[in-house]
């Protein structure tokens, strides 16, 4: 136990710092065989190595309390979630499987301030009607996570409802009287920023947070606020309001900060952010960032961010022990985590496009979207619309637009060998031809020659074909 810099008790699992991140390494087997009997959600987060700080008395609060309800905050910097979210995520919807009710925050006005927690420097600030427009696709993503029937129904709240008509002299009187200066500065998200300067605004977000935390106290009844180590301060802020205003004890819980087994940041590509819409991030990208985790963190990551049982996890790590080269648990992993943000349709559309790359599976059944994921790295030509006009264009003619023949006699001479195909069919004759109804989106097709060499076409209105792009980076076979 600790004293955190609001006066409130902490509990502690270890003695780092409680923004230190948890680097996911293969588990100690006298680690887990410790937790391999969960009684109560507390232990199963334990186990899953989700808990950075909680406040005192919390574990059996959870024991006795049923009907607790718990919230996580989600400010709309974007126009939807990331990786990086998942895991608070994941943990409402754990609380709301264990039977307590869930509150998810989408936070219209806390995003036209700026959390500072976790940033260098000053986040620039949106404008009003991108911000809500950020709050409305973040509250349709997140109403798929969690379940809106029953007693313990979800619910998603937006704080601008609240704050949006608070006036300045009230809130500066109701809540900033409660906060001491030096008590805000003593918070981590407050002292780092310390040294490259802090506005007054972002300064303010902590605050905003606490009130966040008492209205959904008096409106909800709720006592406990989950988040990532980096929101311990803006927590345990709203733990010491709602003590002075109403009298009442509230808790609080933070979760890990998580990063790859090299100490790098986790939920980043070379893309850039892993998105949890498709619109951002197809099911086949968001499969395949999670196939392609190390052996070294793949156990971690299952207990973080799936529902497998402790059972189904041990089998996984022996089978990472013993068969690494089967990636079983990294299957495992990406088709999980996919089905729960993408659903089994996402996870269908992943699966068929692995298959179209690495397995070789005729280029059908899928959407153009999908198709440009697969195949965003391939080098591509432009074809002009004209050639597929009438009976369609030759594949030869195809075939040395891309350059993948040198003049059309190569391009027969590599039909007869059998090294030449067209959507992953073998092309059987010289005189075949592609008509637009086969292309994909009636707007692209793929090449392959033999076994790895692909190359994109594209449908376009100019006459001339433009150049093709000739690299054709390395993938990462499941």
């Amino acid at each position: 136990m600790r004293l955190n810099s609001c006066g409130a008790m902490c509990g502690k699992l270890g003695d780092a710092a409680a923004a230190r991140p948890i680097t996911y390494g293969l588990p100690s087997p006298s680690y887990d065989r410790a937790f391999l009997i969960m009684t109560t959600l507390f232990d199963e987060l334990t186990w899953r190595r989700l808990i950075q700080d909680y406040t005192p008395d919390l574990p059996q609060q959870m024991a006795e309390r049923r009907d607790l309800t718990v919230y996580a905050g989600f400010d709309p910097t974007a126009s939807s979630l990331h990786v990086g979210n998942l895991l608070p995520l994941m943990t409402l919807a754990r609380f709301q499987r264990a039977g307590y009710r869930p509150l998810a925050l989408a936070g219209g006005g806390t995003g036209l301030i700026g959390d500072p927690s976790g940033k260098s420097a000053e986040r620039p600030l949106l404008d009003a009607d991108t911000i809500a427009a950020n709050v409305a696709a973040i509250e349709r993503l997140l109403s798929q996570f969690l379940d809106f029937t029953g007693a313990n129904a979800a619910r998603v709240v937006n704080n601008a409802d609240w704050l949006g008509d608070l006036p300045l002299l009230t809130f500066l009187r109701e809540t900033g009287k409660h906060f001491s200066v030096n008590m805000m500065l003593g918070k981590e998200s407050v002292r780092r920023r310390l040294e490259t300067g802090i506005s007054y605004t972002e300064f303010s977000y902590m605050l905003l947070q606490a009130r966040d935390y008492l209205e959904l106290y008096d409106r909800y009844d709720c006592t406990l606020q989950i988040g990532g180590s980096d929101q311990w301060g803006n927590i345990t802020a709203g733990i010491e309001l709602i003590r002075r205003m109403r009298g009442r004890v509230a808790h609080g819980l933070t979760i890990p900060l998580i990063t790859k087994a090299d100490g790098a940041k986790f939920g980043k590509t070379e893309q850039g952010a892993v998105w949890l819409t498709a619109d951002r991030t197809s099911p086949y990208e968001f499969y395949q960032f999670w196939f392609n985790t190390e052996d070294a963190s793949v156990i971690g990551y299952l207990k973080a961010f799936t529902f497998l049982s402790a059972e189904e996890i041990a089998e996984l790590e022996s089978a990472v022990l013993t068969q690494p080269e089967a990636r079983a648990a990294q299957r495992a992993l990406a088709a999980a985590v996919t089905t729960f943000v993408h659903g089994d349709a996402g996870l269908r559309t992943a699966l068929a496009a692995t298959n179209i790359l690495f397995g070789g599976s005729p280029i059908a059944d899928i959407d153009a979207d999908t198709l440009l994921a697969v195949f965003h790295d391939a080098p591509s030509t432009e074809i002009s619309a004209a050639m597929f006009a009438a009976s369609g264009a030759l594949v030869i003619d195809l075939a040395v637009a891309a350059k993948l023949a040198g003049s059309k006699g190569e391009a027969r001479r590599l039909i007869e060998g059998g090294g030449l195909y067209f959507n992953n069919r073998r092309v059987e004759s010289a005189h075949a031809r592609v008509t637009r109804e086969q292309l994909i989106g009636g707007q692209y097709g793929v090449l392959r020659k033999g076994a790895r060499a692909y190359h994109l076409i594209r449908l376009t209105d100019t006459p001339a074909s433009a150049p093709a792009r000739s690299e054709q980076p390395a993938r990462s076979e499941p």
